[in-house]
């Protein structure tokens, strides 16, 4: 019988080793220092022999006597992994193969019907002359956050949603996050977890931070989002070392990224608008909460079209300018708003990434939703917090 420690010490060494090719895959590290000094002194190893690796990995699962949830867990990891080694190795490997490779499912095409429906709620509550877009640009741009004020409205909010996370759900007294206010990235915002209970989130200012954005991007970077994850399965999830290592393009990110964007949920927050208009209030910031709460809800269906683009681009041979033209008709955003969603879209790492957020956040929905009657939300979204879980577990609990 293979050693359990061999296989979870042989997924570690694969999984740092992946970065060796391409910076920032991993995506945390918070076991010894050593192992990872120890794999960035070595050779760079080759996209051959990453593949050959993973595969010989996943055939010794089966007998290493682990567990069966860490055995599906490191199964569904090692499967991204020999994937993306194929792809790094240069083999002809189909988008959609990819997606479902890496994270377990297989999107589509989203219903044009179905944003149109969006549009029509959307033109009531922006009501004017232009086209939509127009409407809805100026609309965001006119409730931003005043950018002098940006770093301050984060602190805030960000004591704001730990003080309820921590109310719902235990975290270490010693846990803290920073943040730092960043510009010229492919994203709005990302936690870099340290370790310790610690993580650092910037927040990208290359563009207006919304008013209505702002809780949400705190939610899902720390309270109760990524942070909040990766402490409590430090604690919860001690005894397995895998949880030192954090992968771009493995399954556990689509958890992770429907968990944290449906952090308001998770609080039980649904009606956020007039609780953070008060927030906005005390620094001198005027915001109907009301409205901008009916707003992102109605705008929230054509977050889907960034999938699209993805989509479009990468199974449907559409040039960056149709992906582009595709997100301002149909998401609504503005020409400099789409050419950043594209420039995240063909980033080499992060080209799959977006099936993360709507895939991640429909699964999870779903699962919600289907719990007993007699459950609370939080009991629930407690579970993603704590356990060792897979999109093909949660699938069939639906």
């Amino acid at each position: 019988m293979v050693e359990q420690i061999d296989v979870v010490h042989d997924y570690l060494r694969l999984g740092l080793a992946f970065d060796r090719l391409v910076r920032g895959f991993v995506d945390a590290w918070t076991g010894p220092p050593a192992l990872r000094a120890q794999v960035e002194s070595g050779p760079v190893p080759r996209a051959a022999e990453l593949r050959a690796r993973a595969a010989e990995l996943l055939a010794e699962l089966p007998s290493a006597g682990l567990a069966p949830a860490r055995t599906r867990w490191l199964a569904a990891q090692l499967t991204g992994l020999e994937c993306s080694a194929r792809v790094l190795d240069g083999r002809a490997v189909p988008y959609l193969d990819q997606v479902q490779a890496y994270f377990q499912v297989r999107p589509e095409l989203g219903d044009e019907a179905t944003y149109a429906d969006a549009h029509a709620e959307l033109a009531e509550l922006l009501p004017g002359d232009g086209p939509l877009v127009e409407r809805y640009t100026a609309y965001r741009e006119g409730q931003a956050v005043p950018p002098h004020l940006l770093p301050h409205a984060v602190r805030e909010m960000s004591t704001l949603l730990r003080e309820r996370t921590r109310a719902g759900f235990a975290l270490p007294d010693e846990e803290v996050v920073d943040y730092e206010i960043v510009t010229d990235k492919p994203w709005g915002g990302f936690n870099y977890y340290r370790g310790g209970f610690r993580s650092t989130v910037a927040v990208n200012a290359d563009l207006p931070v919304g008013l209505g954005v702002l809780p949400w991007l705190v939610a899902h970077e720390s309270y109760p989002g990524h942070h909040t994850e990766r402490c409590r399965k430090q604690v919860a999830q001690a005894d397995l070392p895998e949880y030192d290592l954090w992968l771009v393009n493995t399954p556990e990110n689509l958890l992770a990224e429907g968990l944290a964007d449906l952090g308001l949920v998770g609080l039980d927050l649904l009606d956020w608008g007039p609780v953070v208009a008060e927030l906005y209030a005390d620094l001198g910031i005027a915001y109907d909460g009301e409205r901008g709460q009916r707003i992102a809800r109605a705008v929230a269906p054509l977050g889907a079209v960034r999938q699209d683009a993805a989509l479009l681009l990468h199974d449907r041979g559409a040039s960056a300018e149709q992906a582009q033209a595709h997100l301002v008709r149909w998401a609504l955003q503005s020409p400099e708003r789409a050419a950043r969603t594209v420039s995240f879209l063909t980033d080499p790492l992060w080209r799959a990434y977006m099936t993360t957020y709507v895939e991640g956040g429909r699964l999870l929905s779903g699962w919600l939703d289907a719990r007993p009657p007699a459950m609370r939300v939080g009991e629930r979204f407690v579970r993603l917090l704590d356990e060792q879980l897979t999109p093909a577990e949660l699938a069939a609990e639906i």
